[in-house]
């Protein structure tokens, strides 16, 4: 569960070892939901979902998400990416982002996941799961081996997961399928490709507030999709599906041109399509609503809207050029491009007779008004251009180490709203200086210091699914410094870690429906605590490890806000707690193995946080917790290392909230800054932890 790091700023690691204990459909976000500096809300255990980070007072919305260094797919849709037999490790840098990254939102830091490298043995691997809410996955890996003395390998795996929803009616089902190759030089060359696809489809979740919350828990009342067609309320799960396609690619070289002088070059494609229905109302008698035919829509047809996106398009490259300018000096100067373009429509069709969302694009369905198809929608991009460069100097045999860099970051942004193709748009620049110090006393100290700028421009589908009033949201920045020690020795790792951030221009998500977030500013914000992790080395087959966090975040400005005659004022906001920014999480995990004998249980505590601007509605503190077992048996046959193992997850069964899928403004009417009550605004939508789970998985390779 930690690993001993010598980087010069924060990194919490959790490795292929850890990896294999849990459950095959693990996203990286419950993988890393036992490190001090995250707070992890899954939606789902069955690995068809992601889910939301929340990291020193800030979101997976503020942080670069990574795969093999190329910007990858949000949190909510992690497990799109990559499956968990194919990461080799998982990495969160909670302070920093590296310089040569390709990445604007990284003020909450780093997480990135390392793919398998493929084999230099021919062969495999193979594993089965079946488990709660009728889970059943099955994957299996296939390696090339070396091929011939051309330095070239690869690996390709394909996997199936279907489960029922275990909040609510519905099942969800998807096919994925990753490629990794790798050619090597005898010079010390290399190129890697990777390529995740993934097609899927599952249930929109409902996420509700905390008075529905409290009905269910006390009655049991579910507010989950309707498992059968009701005509009547159109809440059936099969009008609520969200239908996706996505592709990942990644290519990094790595060419050496000298024995003094490389080159890098991190070209990147992220591409997705798809669509999400909801119910939307039933057709009025003065509508206009027609079939494409002309034919009137009856009255009190039901309807489905659909957010449908014709495109989620990314691509991008980094170019570094890296020199030895003497045995002390590495020098690198890099250029980095990259265009986002997010496309959706918010088309309406008639729901089918069985109560199902169609395709958007089946034209039976289609509504038109006035003989055209009602189909409003809008693009939100940008452009990017930036230069860097960074110097790693080390001395007194490489104990001393100082990296200082600059990047200056360009970027063009617009949005356009059809049909009428009204445009906004911006152009803005950057400079984000970098400075880390590291200093190692001998082979069991370190001392570390990092400072560097970060900026976020918002996120190309938060623009499209934000109601724009004329001006887009400012762009946050944000000034962070790191104070680090670590220790390390045959039987304890140490790693101590102190942090301030300084936030200006806070960007927040907003929850607008079909697992879509919009985005606003929130004043400016001031964050400071103290991680702490400790683990030792096996010591007769136990690994204890324990973890926390103490973080003060708080709001330095009071947030705009109309009072109940319309008068726009604030709310009194500055000094408070800020949003999603509990003061205490702690974690306690223990691993054990013995001969084939492996286990792991882990729990995880996150305090009391807020939920709204006004600061009125608040979370309580909670408990999550998992447990691993299992056997490696010898090897038999062409088995090499069959295994058995069980994945527990909530095992007390407990009903509470984890997260928010975006904060609220004021739950209630609260006195604002002139004296005046506020309007009733709207409170978090929360998510859920998931029911009781446990999972059966055999496995071996091959």
């Amino acid at each position: 569960m930690m690993r001993v790091e010598t980087a010069p700023y924060a990194v919490q690691t959790i490795t292929k070892s850890f990896i294999d204990m849990r459950s095959p459909t693990s996203t990286a976000l419950e993988l890393v939901r036992n490190l001090p500096s995250v707070n992890i809300a899954v939606t789902d255990t069955s690995g068809l979902q992601g889910g939301r980070i929340q990291s020193r007072s800030l979101t997976d919305a503020d942080m670069a998400l990574m795969i093999d260094g190329g910007p990858a797919a949000s949190a909510a849709y992690m497990a799109e990416n990559v499956e968990s037999e194919d990461v080799d490790s998982v990495s969160m840098m909670p302070g920093s982002s590296p310089i040569d990254l390709p990445v604007t939102s990284a003020a909450a830091g780093v997480l990135n996941q390392a793919t398998h490298d493929p084999s230099h043995k021919f062969g495999g691997t193979m594993d089965f799961s079946y488990g709660t809410n009728n889970l059943a996955r099955q994957f299996i890996r296939l390696e090339s081996g070396d091929v011939g003395n051309t330095g070239s390998r690869g690996f390709v795996s394909f996997a199936h997961t279907q489960a029922r929803s275990w909040f609510g009616g519905g099942r969800n089902e998807k096919i994925h399928v990753d490629v990794g190759v790798r050619k090597d030089w005898a010079n010390g060359s290399y190129a890697r490709a990777f390529m995740g696809w993934n097609l899927e489809d599952f249930v929109v979740d409902r996420y509700g507030t905390a008075n529905q919350f409290y009905d269910f828990k006390r009655t049991g009342n579910s507010y989950g999709r309707k498992a059968e067609f009701d005509a009547a309320s159109n809440d059936y799960w099969k009008n609520n599906i969200n239908h996706w396609m996505q592709l990942f690619l990644t290519a990094p070289m790595h060419v050496v041109l000298t024995r003094h002088l490389h080159f890098d070059l991190r070209p990147y494609y992220n591409w997705g399509r798809g669509w999400s229905g909801s119910a939307g109302a039933f057709s009025g008698a003065t509508s206009g609503n027609t079939y494409k035919s002309g034919v009137p829509v009856a009255t009190g047809t039901p309807v489905t809207s659909f957010f449908l996106q014709d495109g989620a398009f990314s691509v991008g490259l980094t170019a570094i050029l890296g020199y030895d300018i003497d045995k002390h000096n590495h020098f690198e100067l890099g250029y980095w491009y990259q265009n986002q373009d997010y496309t959706q429509h918010f088309p309406s069709s008639v729901t089918t007779a069985e109560g199902a969302n169609p395709s958007p694009n089946n034209s039976t369905y289609q509504i038109y008004r006035n003989g055209s198809r009602v189909y409003p929608g809008n693009t939100a991009g940008f452009e990017i251009h930036s230069l860097f460069f960074q110097d790693t100097a080390k001395y007194f045999h490489d104990h001393l180490l100082v990296n200082a860099g600059f990047k200056y970051v360009m970027s063009n942004v617009w949005y356009i709203v059809y049909p009428s193709k009204q445009k906004l748009g911006q152009n803005l620049t950057a400079p984000l200086p970098h400075v880390s110090i590291s200093y190692h006393f001998n082979e069991h100290h370190q001392l570390y210091m990092n400072a560097e700028g970060d900026f976020r421009q918002p996120a190309s589908s938060a623009v499209a699914n934000t109601n724009i009033d004329g001006t887009l949201p400012k762009n946050q920045y944000s000034i962070r410094e790191e104070l680090g020690y670590r220790y390390n020795d045959k039987y304890l790792i140490v790693d101590l870690d102190l942090f301030n951030y300084n936030i200006t221009n806070r960007l927040l998500s907003t929850y607008v429906g079909n697992n879509q977030t919009g985005v606003v500013n929130a004043g400016n914000q001031t964050a400071r605590g103290v991680d702490l992790m400790v683990s030792t080395q096996p010591i007769h087959g136990l690994s204890p490890y324990f973890s926390i966090e103490y973080l003060n975040a708080t709001t330095d400005t009071n947030i705009a806000a109309s009072d109940i005659n319309g008068s726009l004022t604030a709310f009194a906001s500055k000094g408070k707690q800020a949003p999603l920014a509990p003061h205490f999480m702690a974690n306690f995990g223990l691993t054990y193995t013995y001969k084939g004998i492996f286990a792991n249980g882990a729990l995880h505590y996150t305090g009391p946080q807020s939920t709204t601007l006004a600061g009125d509605q608040r979370m309580p503190g909670y408990f999550t917790n998992t447990l691993s077992l299992g056997y490696h048996f010898k090897p038999l046959w062409h088995a090499k290392s069959p295994t058995i193992r069980l994945n527990f997850t909530n095992l007390t069964g407990a009903i509470l909230r984890t997260g928010v899928v975006g904060v609220g403004t004021n739950a209630s009417q609260v006195r604002l800054m002139n004296g005046n009550l506020s309007n009733t605004g709207s409170g978090a939508q929360f998510i859920l932890e998931p029911r009781f789970t446990v999972t059966g998985t055999v496995s071996t390779a091959f």
